[in-house]
């Protein structure tokens, strides 16, 4: 008996050695205290910046309707035509119109320079020359003014099929085929994803903080963070009276991923400075509902404690607000950590 009990605490032994030399070889950090930008969280709107309802410019029949909601518009598509027989023989009248005055001015000013040159010679009067003079300027007149007949006849015709102004999104659809509108009648509404803001109301009190420190930290849906400096930053200069509230715009990055018009998202104000218990976030383990880090202890032992994450931090860090003492260690790798812990205990 007294052999085989020297042999198992002969076995402790080196598995305590063993986990011990493990530990030391872990790469650790100290919760620390470090003086951060002091910041309140606000809500903020994410809109379009370029959204329109677009509306008739004639009177008519609607053929088609080829885009509904949802649907997305290139630039420039059609999306609704109108019935055009009427516009376009006004198009075709103008353009012959314009073809009969355009031979007019060519014979007055045929004509005009025949009647030029017999004056050169002395064999006409004055007066013929200036009644050739005012022919050629009143088919000039008649040239320009079937022209302007012509332009106006095309762009009636044009308003027989209305196009997107911009690339994006159908949102509403406000007419049917078949249906006769009349000018100004809405038909249809559409917004761009291409270009996004944000919009917030802000307390009155951080507007002089927020000027002075000139950004704001946008914190996106997916757990990222975006910071926009001052210069794509709005602040309306009015309160309202109300609420006592400020409004703020926020223009977004050209083709930011992630975020919609109609969403809410989370506004980091800055408002001053404060201390806040920092740790690196390679340390924190997440584990469905848990959040842990693997502690080191005084004797060199490995625990898994269970802390309270707050925001992130900089330069790769994040808050602890709950389960963690300034300067306690926590290793840095938790899969080693959770290594040398399992080692632990199966040492008894």
């Amino acid at each position: 008996m007294r052999k085989r009990s020297g042999r198992w605490l002969v076995i402790v032994s080196l598995l305590a050695w063993s986990g011990l030399g493990a530990t030391a070889e872990l790469q650790t950090a100290a919760a620390a205290y470090q003086t951060v930008p002091k910041q309140r969280v606000f809500d903020a709107t994410v809109e379009a910046v370029n959204q329109a309802t677009v509306s008739a410019q004639i009177n008519g029949r609607i053929v088609g309707i080829y885009f509904d909601i949802h649907d997305y518009v290139p630039r420039g598509k059609v999306i609704i035509s109108f019935r055009d027989t009427e516009q376009r023989t006004q198009f075709e009248v103008a353009q012959a119109v314009l073809r009969e005055a355009e031979v007019r001015l060519s014979e007055a000013q045929i004509e005009f320079e025949r009647v030029e040159q017999i004056y050169e010679r002395r064999l006409v009067s004055k007066s013929a020359l200036d009644r050739a003079k005012a022919d050629l300027q009143a088919a000039k007149a008649r040239a320009d003014s079937a022209q302007a007949g012509l332009q106006r006849a095309e762009e009636l015709l044009g308003y027989t099929e209305v196009r997107a102004p911009y690339a994006g999104i159908v949102v509403k659809r406000l007419v049917e085929v078949g249906e006769s509108v009349t000018v100004g009648q809405p038909l249809m509404a559409g917004l761009s994803l291409e270009q996004l803001r944000l919009t917030a109301a802000l307390p009155q009190q951080v507007i002089a903080q927020l000027q002075r420190d000139r950004g704001v930290t946008v914190l996106l849906p997916d757990g990222g963070e975006l910071a926009i400096a001052s210069a794509q930053m709005t602040v309306f200069p009015f309160t309202d009276a109300a609420s006592h509230t400020v409004r703020v715009r926020v223009e977004l990055p050209a083709g930011i991923k992630g975020v919609n018009p109609g969403m809410m998202v989370k506004v980091m104000v800055p408002t001053g400075a404060e201390q806040r218990l920092l740790i690196p976030r390679a340390a924190v383990v997440q584990r469905s509902e848990l959040t842990a880090v693997y502690v080191i202890g005084a004797d060199g032992g490995v625990l898994l404690r269970q802390i309270r994450a707050g925001r992130p931090g900089p330069d790769g860090q994040v808050e602890v607000l709950a389960g963690l003492e300034e300067n306690e260690r926590v290793a840095l790798n938790p899969v080693a950590a959770a290594a040398v812990l399992k080692q632990g205990r199966a040492a008894p």
